[in-house]
């Protein structure tokens, strides 16, 4: 299957220089996450037809930084990517922009095991993962706590999290608040520090956490839609590129500063 692909947002966990080889890119095409029109279909495909706006996320052989991919009509593994209806409700960035994030969101709220009413502390939160983090925490019936900058505070709460820390005032870990799951959604918080905030039992995860992705199926990006067709999460956009300028979106992404995610237009739409 064939996608002609509209808008590709930046994979924030995986960034290129690891995939860079000594001198020359192991991988001609970067990009995981993609939304777009079914442009040309195999043979053997049923459940898409030719001009079916789709998200996808193309999974571990990259290619999404291009006018067009081709994907598997269903993979048995994440590595080979994984394709479904893009929801009705979301321009092609916003559905670009809510395929890696939100199903390494999912997985590893999921490994959190939470249940309603537990407190779940996500640590910055106002970036790709952590907005989605925070949200789906409060789909599942957490009490959620977001940790953020000041300039981000807002956002934050406008997620769902019924508290907001400004990490450059106060040390999470410091207080008196115990956790039933803390998150660190950008890798950044020793794990002795986060056991100081967590209760008996509680779980500590980060994102350079790599077990679990291969529980991520196709169904999980099914999940998504229908989560974001009914209001309960949305896609977080802080600035869009075209390809050309790609350069330069990745020198605004490496300040380490964005809200959401950062997205690279590789073709335009009217709904776009």
């Amino acid at each position: 299957m064939r996608i002609r692909s509209f808008t590709v947002p930046f994979w924030q966990w995986l960034p290129a220089r690891l995939y860079l080889g000594i001198r020359k890119p192991k991988r001609a095409i970067l990009g995981m996450e993609l939304a777009g029109e079914v442009e040309a279909l195999g043979r053997d495909v049923t459940r898409f037809k030719e001009g079916d706006w789709v998200f996808a996320f193309a999974g571990f052989g990259f290619g999404a930084h291009a006018e067009y991919i081709c994907l598997p009509e269903n993979a048995s593994r994440i590595q080979e990517g994984m394709v479904a209806p893009m929801p009705a409700n979301m321009t092609f960035a916003e559905a670009a922009a809510a395929t890696g994030g939100a199903l390494t969101a999912l997985r590893f709220m999921r490994n959190g095991r939470i249940c309603p009413g537990q407190q779940v502390l996500v640590y910055g939160a106002s970036g790709s993962l952590g907005t989605f983090a925070v949200q789906l925490a409060r789909h599942f019936g957490a009490e959620v706590t977001g940790v953020c900058s000041t300039a981000n505070l807002e956002l934050v709460r406008s997620l769902g999290a019924g508290r907001v820390i400004d990490y450059t005032r106060t040390d999470f870990s410091a207080g008196e608040e115990k956790y039933d799951f803390i998150f660190d959604a950008v890798a950044r918080i020793l794990r002795r520090r986060a056991r100081k905030a967590l209760k008996k039992g509680g779980i500590f995860l980060s994102a350079h956490d790599a077990h679990g992705s291969a529980s991520i199926k196709s169904e999980d990006l099914v999940f998504l839609k229908e989560l974001i067709e009914a209001g309960k999460i949305r896609s977080v956009i802080d600035r869009t590129y075209p390809l050309e300028r790609i350069v330069e979106a990745h020198r605004y992404v490496d300040q380490g500063h964005k809200r959401g995610s950062v997205v690279i237009t590789v073709a335009h739409s009217p709904q776009a």
